[in-house]
């Protein structure tokens, strides 16, 4: 049983809790508060995931098919496969590593009441039924009803994003994953572990969803395309070198099949990406922006909605003061005590009112009141007496109810909270008499002051959302608090550039999500927001074809988080938010979103360069593929031909392209842009393959020596038109580029180890000609390209340097 040391003021009923036989039968049968927690994703899944791709699929087969009737040498393609697998799994395992450090241990023990004592046990001991205490700074470990309580508060926000604590009296209900921020009491357990109101959002976002990627999108249309076409290309091919008439064995018709179809696929843009993704992570990383999957960096350069939580986003959770306001009608003498007396109630800084009245007054001597009123939330005000009368402070509409000045008072109020405000008042009268123990409101009082205070906003909150209007990117504001309180928040950080914000409280959207979607585009703040709500906000603005971002920091976020294009988590979040999100701020700086945004468009913007390049090879291969099957012409290349051209011309130039600065703002389009240069290209340089590899038709190593070399020429040139503007170092990666293709040749290691021959003079020519009229066609092709697409990109590239400005 409680002792009265134990219990709570003014206790009269004994409660004993628990017995032991009844917590043993509990564990007995499994009817406990533990839950297994994850803080990320599994490194099981990660490896899985990084492994049984499409793209490895289709490149693993044809490394065993080299391996069994070929040369090892034709398969060091495969080294492609092993090197992006590789960069995904230790990105990813490294971000979850991370991420797991962050990871904090949320209220490991809770006291609870048992047999008639006191006894601390680990919250995952707690089993349905249990009375356990309510303390100030405690986590609540369970959901449950209140049994006892003196002025218990409890901090909802993780759950409902309700920013003002709760006050709980017998009978209330409280959440697990709530924090007690003033008084004491003790509740029975209802709801335990994975029944509890928090477990069952987190178990609705334990699901893992991969981050949606239009480069990785894209290069899965191709990979997909070639899947459908591979068999019967590789079966063709087969069949066409047998009958070419120039002896070629089995294997060899095999291993040349491969060849084909080997390059067609864009081996190096899958390796050039997954890289490209990884050093971006690296870099965020190291900046304290944790990247969980590696697509996400560009996902962000996309956006065109972002949906911010208030608390923990916007503002710090904080409250500051704003201003101490004297009200008219005062005497000075009073005015001139009003601030020593306020600056001795709120010295104790009981809650987070007084902390914030307390910093207002800083430099202000508390006076020495003859007695002094601790506040009580019950009556919501505290009191002093002087020798001047008697002083109160608390809620303007509690203790201003008879005040001469009430009518003015209440009109100040009102306009300070359309702004967000929160009015605390400090009123006198000359009524000298005040019961410590049953303290009253007089019948004549005064207003002398209103104290202004507001949530805390955070110091990067402005800044950051003008980079996202300047950028285009539409934000809406949804939080559980009150639409004016965030309506009023959202107009200081400029949420909307005009000022116009349109609120709207979140209990009148209607249930279909057609006219839900209408509403929300015409809306910028929604208050009273639930978490499903959430979530079906975020749907809607997806069904209208946007791309969603959504920030957030507690539980109630969680299922919205885990649905947006790309969920941000805050790092002081809950652990369960910080798990579903695809980008983590560790130190929880909203500043850090437009570095993650330049990131990621410099990948859209680099990528979509060297695309060209890449896929430019995958169509001349496709094309080289289908002709010779048709003709029954030998294959002009080996696949280590293809593994000389797909390094000089793309692999090697691309990484360096691929790293380059580019703030070029994100369009829409990026496959369909590059196939219009690309397809043309690659039909260019498969015709020109095939015309030096017939020439030589006699000939068939001659014929590949000068089908590769020209091919070469051909795709640096391509490499240097999507180099422009030429500039020193370009101008020396092509030169590189250049070099090492005649060192293949001067070379005899290497002449001899990729199969080539020393030209002849003539040779030489043909090799120069075909080059030259190359060069023509794809110029041409380029200047179509930019006609076409060429003046929205400068445009759009204008449009976000002005931005900048």
């Amino acid at each position: 049983m409680l002792t009265d040391e134990n219990s709570m003021p003014g206790e009269e009923a004994v409660l004993s809790g628990l017995s032991r036989q009844e917590v043993d039968d509990a564990h007995r049968r499994g009817e406990t508060n533990y839950v297994q927690r994850r803080s990320s994703r599994p490194i099981k899944t990660i490896i899985l995931a990084n492994i049984f791709t499409l793209f490895n699929a289709i490149l693993t087969t044809a490394v065993v098919i080299v391996l069994i009737v070929g040369h090892w040498q034709d398969s060091v393609f495969g080294i492609v496969m092993v090197t992006n697998a590789l960069i995904g799994i230790v990105s990813e395992i490294r971000a979850k590593r991370t991420l797991d450090k962050l990871a904090i241990l949320e209220s490991p023990r809770s006291t609870v009441l048992r047999d008639g004592a006191e006894v601390e046990i680990p919250s995952s001991d707690i089993v349905r039924g249990e009375l356990v205490f309510l303390r100030q700074g405690d986590q609540v470990p369970a959901d449950g009803e209140v049994v006892r309580s003196h002025s218990v508060k409890i901090d909802e926000s993780m759950l409902t994003g309700e920013s003002v604590a709760v006050r709980k009296r017998e009978g209330d209900h409280v959440l697990s994953g709530t924090t007690v921020v003033a008084g004491q009491g003790i509740f029975r357990t209802t709801a335990i572990g994975a029944e509890s109101y928090a477990q069952q959002l987190t178990e609705q976002a334990k699901k893992f969803t991969k981050a949606r990627s239009e480069i990785a999108d894209g290069i899965n249309v191709v990979l997909k395309w070639i899947s459908w076409v591979i068999v019967p290309i590789v079966a063709i091919l087969v069949w066409s070198q047998l009958r070419t008439g120039d002896g070629t064995p089995w294997q060899g018709a095999v291993v040349l099949a491969i060849a084909g179809v080997v390059g067609m696929i864009p081996q190096g843009l899958v390796l050039l990406t997954s890289l490209n993704f990884a050093l971006a992570a690296a870099g965020l990383a190291r900046k304290n922006v944790l990247v969980q999957e590696l697509h996400a960096v560009e996902i962000l350069a996309r956006v065109d909605r972002l949906c911010l939580d208030k608390t923990g986003t916007l503002t710090s959770g904080e409250i500051t003061p704003r201003e101490v306001i004297e009200l008219d009608g005062n005497q000075e003498k009073v005015l001139s005590e009003a601030r020593q007396v306020l600056a001795a109630l709120v010295s104790e800084g009981e809650n987070e009112t007084a902390l914030a009245t307390k910093r207002a007054l800083e430099g202000i001597n508390p006076s020495d009141p003859q007695v002094l009123v601790p506040f009580d939330s019950t009556r919501k005000w505290s009191a002093a007496l002087t020798d001047s009368g008697s002083w109160f402070f608390g809620a303007p509409e509690i203790i201003t109810q008879s005040a001469t000045n009430a009518c003015d008072v209440h009109s100040q109020v009102k306009a300070l909270a359309e702004t967000g405000a929160r009015v605390v008042c400090l009123a006198h009268s000359t009524h000298s008499v005040l019961d410590e123990d049953a303290p009253q409101l007089p019948d004549t009082i005064t207003a002398v002051l209103l104290v202004v205070l507001e949530e805390e906003i955070r110091p990067d909150a402005a800044e950051t959302m003008d980079y996202f209007v300047r950028q285009g990117v539409v934000a809406k504001v949804i939080s559980g608090d009150n639409p004016r309180t965030v309506g009023a928040i959202a107009q200081r950080v400029g949420v909307r550039p005009d000022g116009d914000i349109r609120i709207k409280d979140a209990r009148e959207l209607p249930p279909d999500r057609e006219k839900l979607a209408e509403i929300i585009e015409d809306y910028d703040v929604f208050g009273r927001v639930t978490p499903e709500v959430k979530r079906a906000m975020v749907h809607a603005l997806q069904d209208r074809g946007h791309t969603v971002a959504m920030t957030g920091d507690g539980v109630n976020d969680v299922l919205a988080l885990k649905d947006a294009d790309l969920g941000i988590a805050m790092g002081s979040g809950a652990q369960a938010t910080k798990a579903v999100a695809k980008v983590v701020l560790i130190d929880g700086q909203f500043s850090k979103l437009p570095g993650v945004v330049s990131e990621g468009r410099r990948i859209i913007a680099n990528m979509e360069r060297v695309s060209a390049l890449f896929l430019t090879k995958t169509f001349y291969s496709a094309l080289l593929a289908v002709t010779v099957a048709v003709l029954a012409w030998r294959y002009p290349f080996l696949p280590r031909h293809l593994t000389i051209i797909g390094s000089l011309t793309i692999g090697i130039p691309a990484f360096f392209l691929a790293l380059a600065p580019n703030h070029r703002r994100y369009r829409p389009g990026f496959l369909r842009r590059t196939l219009f240069l690309a397809v043309p290209a690659g039909l260019t340089l498969a015709t020109v393959a095939l015309i030096a590899q017939r020439m030589y038709v006699e000939h068939a190593s001659t014929g590949s020596t000068i089908a590769t070399l020209t091919v070469v020429g051909g795709g640096i040139y391509l490499l240097g038109i999507l180099s422009r503007p030429i500039v020193v170092w370009r101008a020396a990666l092509l030169s590189t580029m250049a070099a090492g293709a005649v060192a293949l040749v001067f070379v005899p290691a290497l002449r001899h180890f990729f199969a080539l021959t020393w030209p002849t003079p003539h040779q030489w020519l043909v090799i120069v000609g075909l080059s030259m009229v190359t060069w023509l066609i794809l110029e041409i092709v380029y200047r179509l390209h930019q006609k076409q697409y060429g003046n929205a990109t400068r445009l759009v590239t204008s449009l976000d340097e002005a931005a900048t400005r």
